[in-house]
């Protein structure tokens, strides 16, 4: 009964993604709804581009287990990413009428650097689309008691998704978003009351919760521990700005206001009901001692469904896994139109320059569905990786190479296109060598490459300058003579 309820909630979602999608008439409406979206429904498709598979499955497990220091990668800096956004970049960008954040790069720096981050920024979105594949995988396997395998369960929540975004782009994702985002909060919001209950009281979550060290937040007092305490948290922080998917709900707002207020809004809502999660993962050491503790030691992820399944009635149920496919379709719908956009507008447009809107509009729906077989393929084959690292790991990549460029080129008027291509070849070998080395080990990989990226752009924009300047005090040296 319960598997046929979320069957049943796939197909509602499907359907009113596909009337969502009778508004798409062109590319843009595809890409950036026409930027019609109110400011509702910019902060709801905000909160749900973090709201996914590891809120609910990832960020639980790596809180009973590392505490709330282990979580400051994602609530905290995912949360604060949003807030960044919305406070310093999305006026600036939202004037400028673009497609997608590598149409800036162009822009600014021309087509190489576009072409370079479009790649970066699509390889990005391989671990945090995996994440929510993987997820959906998971839900149909416990759901089914195992019947549906966990790669069935990738296909059938890939294709759920793919029904909708294939044809609706970022119209359905906003509107499926608005209507998930209320099935969230709300089942999400019943259940923790109701494992409090159960867990004989709030107070009680929070006691075990102090007893066991779980509010610890700050790292140790060494250089080592703070330096990676900073790299965790400027990976979500700042690596996820120059993406595509937050700045898709930038461009989507009917006016400045709603892009600039909605992604604050957003942010500050996604730290605050991130905290969920986290409670109901405490209240299930109460609830089921034995069990979850053998959970946290094999696959923590586990923790949650199994205190739903086992120990909440049948329409507690239903809302937990209609809260977590909310938070899974609606974060993965995102992060699948976003890299395929991207793919479509800074790369594809260089092959084949003489497309017309129609065209384009046809090559942004084929991109969505290869990109979907490749993120499947990816998701299957990573079977075993942690959600919540999988996530993790996937903005390391545009933190080192796209974002000091992004920075630079909206707040430096000298930064220069010499600048930004160094600063993406240093910051990415920087972060290699880092990764790759025992150097990573001691000294975060992260910040390396940000700083290698910074020293770069610095140097690459100067050095023109300087250059010119050595010519000019020759030339006069010399009396005027060339």
């Amino acid at each position: 009964m319960l598997l046929t309820l979320v069957v049943i909630y796939l197909l509602v979602t499907i359907a009113i993604g596909l009337i969502a999608a009778r508004r798409v008439k062109n590319s843009s409406d595809f890409a950036i709804a026409g930027r019609h979206l109110p400011l509702a429904m910019i902060v709801t498709t905000t909160f749900a581009t973090w709201f996914g598979s590891e809120t609910v499955l990832g960020i639980p497990a790596k809180f009973v287990n590392s505490g709330l220091g282990g979580v400051i990668e994602d609530p905290f800096g995912a949360g604060c990413c949003l807030i960044l956004v919305g406070s310093f970049f999305a006026a600036k960008l939202y004037k400028m009428s673009l497609l997608t954040i590598s149409d800036y790069y162009r822009e600014r720096y021309g087509s190489k650097v576009e072409i370079i981050c479009s790649l970066m920024i699509m390889v990005s979105y391989l671990g945090w689309v995996s994440a929510q594949v993987t997820a959906l995988g998971l839900v149909f396997n416990v759901l089914s008691g195992g019947v549906i395998t966990t790669s069935w369960g990738m296909l059938i929540g890939v294709i759920s998704i793919l029904a909708y975004t294939l044809f609706g782009g970022m119209w359905s994702v906003a509107v499926t978003d608005f209507i998930q985002m209320i099935i969230l909060v709300v089942g999400l919001s019943i259940l923790a009351v109701f494992a409090a209950d159960l867990a004989g009281g709030a107070d009680k979550v929070v006691a075990l919760a102090i007893s066991k060290d779980m509010f610890n937040f700050w790292p140790e007092p060494n250089l080592k521990d703070i330096l990676f305490f900073v790299a965790a948290a400027i990976t979500i922080m700042f690596g996820s700005i120059p993406q595509q998917d937050v700045f898709q709900r930038v461009m989507s707002a009917n006016t400045e206001k709603a892009a600039t207020h909605g992604p604050v809004i957003g942010g500050i809502c996604y730290i605050l009901f991130a905290f969920v999660p986290m409670f109901l993962v405490v209240s299930a050491l109460i609830i089921m001692p034995e069990k979850a503790q053998s959970l946290i030691s094999e696959d923590p992820q586990k923790v949650l469904p199994t205190l739903v399944i086992e120990h909440m009635p049948f329409v507690m149920q239903v809302l937990f896994f209609g809260a977590l496919l909310s938070a899974i379709k609606s974060c993965a719908s995102a992060t699948l139109l976003a890299p395929s956009v991207t793919f479509t507008e800074n790369i594809w447009r260089h092959l084949r320059p003489f497309q017309n809107d129609k065209q384009e509009l046809k090559a942004m729906r084929i991109t969505v569905l290869v990109f979907s077989a490749i993120v499947l393929t990816y998701a299957i084959l990573m079977q075993g990786t942690p959600i919540y690292e999988m996530v993790s790991g996937a903005y390391q990549v545009t933190l080192v190479g796209a974002f000091i460029p992004l920075v630079f080129g909206l707040y430096w008027s000298r930064a220069t296109t010499q600048g930004a291509l160094l600063s993406i070849i240093f910051g990415l070998l920087a972060w290699l060598i880092c990764v790759m080395t025992p150097i990573g080990e001691e000294f975060p990989a992260q910040i390396a490459g940000i700083l290698a990226g910074l020293v770069a752009m610095l140097g690459g924009s100067f050095s023109p300058q300087l250059i010119q300047n050595r010519h000019e005090a020759h030339y006069r040296l010399a009396g005027g003579s060339s």
